[in-house]
């Protein structure tokens, strides 16, 4: 009988150290994730066609964190900052009106710029950024008439604009009115003009303004995952049936 009951508080003993031992490995590797998110990488998912067809609806993607500095977690105050945010890159930031939401923009103007949008045409410190023949032709093959919003593939144009290292694909709409800058603005000290790729459907710096350097959370980097529809119960998980392959790590130029 003493055995007996020398083998169960062993065994009540055995468990409460399992059990602990868990609690602390779950609590050490939330601990990773969190400090991980905070300092170099977070995921977001596309939400709307604004950058069509560099990214796409439901495109999820990873956000480089570090690239421009360490802050103070949640907060907007730099321990180390290491560069500002260059035209040509794709950069997820808090939208100035509304800080809780997030906007993924292309920076077209960094500070002192001089920059004009009119007609389609971006004129940059009096040149007008290099236009050409799009370098991947197939890349309007996942964008869908319905995530246009407006029109059809056939009512746009498909292009390749060059702004400093980053050649990306922009789409217009052919024949109307393309929304501009009110003619010439120079870009303020610490602050960014940004702008969607598709052009003549994005809510961007044209519409709002232009985005504090402070708010500024990170460069995309690549597609991790893609698909075309969410599971009808759970929004917010890719349908398998959907999913585009080959996206999947997609670099974001």
């Amino acid at each position: 009988m003493a055995n007996a009951n020398k083998d169960q508080k062993s065994d009540q003993k055995s468990k409460k150290g399992t059990w602990t031992e868990g609690f602390g490995s779950l609590v050490l590797a939330v601990g990773i994730a969190l400090f991980i998110r905070w300092l170099f990488v977070e995921a977001y998912v596309i939400p709307s066609g604004s950058m069509l067809p560099t990214l796409l609806i439901r495109d999820h993607i990873f956000v480089n964190k570090l690239i421009y500095g360490i802050r103070v977690p949640f907060s907007k105050t730099w321990i180390a900052e290491f560069r500002e945010p260059t035209r040509g890159e794709v950069i997820v930031f808090r939208f100035p009106i509304e800080e809780g939401t997030f906007f993924i923009k292309r920076v077209v103007g960094v500070p002192g710029d001089r920059v004009e949008y009119e007609d389609g045409k971006l004129v940059i410190n009096g040149e007008e950024v290099e236009v050409r023949a799009p370098s991947d032709p197939d890349a309007l093959e996942w964008v869908r008439d319905k995530d246009l919003q407006i029109g059809t593939k056939d009512d746009f144009v498909h292009f390749e604009e060059v702004l400093g290292e980053h050649p990306h694909s922009v789409l217009l709409r052919r024949g109307q009115y393309h929304q501009g800058t009110g003619g010439e603005v120079v870009i303020p000290e610490d602050k960014l003009l940004v702008m969607g790729d598709n052009r003549d459907n994005s809510n961007d710096s044209r519409e709002w303004g232009f985005v504090p350097t402070e708010n500024v959370l990170g460069r995309a980097m690549f597609v991790w995952l893609s698909c075309e529809e969410t599971l009808p119960v759970l929004s917010f998980l890719c349908n398998p049936l959907t999913l585009r392959w080959n996206r999947f790590f997609d670099t974001i130029e």
